[in-house]
């Protein structure tokens, strides 16, 4: 991407509730002397956010721009004149394709919140080749969905590498144990039931995703086995947890060398006793059987809606860890990621710092095509979230 652009990040979906939390940050957060912009199809809404950033206190203040999901033309001239779109309009699987599709078009950086497997495999498989031609990173997940999991397993290797004293060069396992204290989005949850309303079109955007990785990263990478169990060393109960986040991780490990040559990752959910557990397990089989049947799955969209958030008092009370545990060689060491409420709060940031490190830092991204938030920002990203009050630590 060499040539200048109007905007140096355009934020879509600012009217939202998450996306008025990314505006938020931004306004905190952008330096004075640069452009930046929030799309969005009604004028008067998108005027009230600038105008909430004024009251408190930005001095830096976004230009208004249109663009509607539905228009491919306004989609198309917004990635033209933005060096990064960041997006917070889901599910992703019905409104993010098109506007990933002008961005690897047009050259541009993209970032957005999904954790939707179809979208981020049909990204894979349809625009890697267009945007990598192009020069533009699209990252997708880059919200509690999938950044903690993606960095810290990131971290948890650098650590081991120190450990050894030399480069990962053997079988290397790392396990992500996640606990949580927050409410996760309306948007998450249209997201995740739309998702499991789709089996045979996950699994069709799975297939043609693993043909373009495997002939992309052939290094081996790959999940430990989806199994519930005890362990003594984290003291709970470790649950296999049905999301996107060990995919990502594994697609990092894939292409970037710092992970070894051959490696395992286990992502859980860590809970104290059995009986939590086995209610857990059968609550998400009971929506996956629901999310079957057109009426049930309307209803439960119905539950919760995209925009839909809680107080600031009650995401202040929110927090998250993913404790992670990495061995090779004999060796183990044990890192932990942790942060403030994980689905608003901390997700806000997360993007918007994605957004930002895309947009401003010098000799980023490292990778261009659709890639993951360590293969296109490795360390830096790290760095900037270390900054932003998010803590990553070694443990042992």
């Amino acid at each position: 991407m060499s040539e200048p652009r109007k905007y140096s990040l355009t934020l879509f979906g600012a009217t939202g509730f998450t996306g008025g939390l990314c505006a938020d940050y931004l306004g905190q957060n952008m330096p004075n002397d640069t452009t930046w912009a929030i799309a969005g199809r009604n004028p008067q809404k998108l005027q009230s956010v600038i105008e909430r950033l004024k009251s408190n206190g930005c001095t830096n203040l976004p230009v208004a721009i249109a663009a509607d999901i539905n228009d491919s033309d306004s989609l198309h001239a917004m990635a033209e004149n933005t060096r990064v779109v960041v997006t917070t309009v889901g599910p992703y699987i019905y409104y993010g394709e098109e506007l990933a599709r002008s961005c690897a078009q047009s050259g541009t950086h993209y970032c957005d919140l999904t954790g939707e497997p179809e979208f981020v495999n049909n990204l894979i498989s349809r625009y890697h080749d267009l945007a990598k031609k192009n020069g533009a990173a699209l990252v997708s997940c880059c919200g509690f969905d999938s950044i903690p999991h993606d960095a810290g397993a990131f971290f948890a290797v650098r650590e081991l590498e120190k450990e050894l004293g030399h480069p990962l060069n053997a079988e290397t396992r790392v396990e992500g144990v996640v606990t949580a204290d927050g409410t996760f989005s309306g948007g998450t949850w249209q997201s995740a039931i739309t998702a499991f309303g789709r089996p045979r079109e996950n699994q069709q955007a799975m297939k043609l995703a693993r043909t373009a990785l495997n002939n992309l990263y052939p290094k081996k990478a790959r999940a430990l086995p989806m199994r519930p169990f005890h362990d003594k060393e984290f003291g709970s109960w470790l649950c296999p947890m049905p999301t996107i986040d060990p995919f990502i991780v594994i697609r990092s490990a894939r292409a970037m060398d710092e992970y070894g040559p051959d490696f395992y990752y286990g992502h859980y959910a860590g809970i104290r006793s059995l009986p939590k557990m086995l209610g857990g397990i059968a609550g998400i089989g009971g929506l996956l059987f629901a999310a079957q049947i057109k009426f049930l799955r309307n209803k439960l969209l119905e539950f919760r809606q995209s925009g839909d958030g809680p107080a600031p008092e009650k995401r202040a009370r929110s927090w998250f860890k993913v404790t992670f545990r990495a061995q090779s060689e004999g060796k183990k060491v044990m890192t932990q990621v942790s942060g403030g409420d994980p689905g608003y709060d901390e997700t806000a940031k997360m993007l918007a710092e994605t957004g930002m490190a895309l947009a401003l830092d010098k000799g980023y991204p490292k990778r261009t095509g659709v890639v993951t938030t360590m293969m296109a920002l490795e360390g830096r990203l790290i760095e900037r979230l270390q900054k932003a009050g998010m803590e990553f630590k070694r443990l042992s």
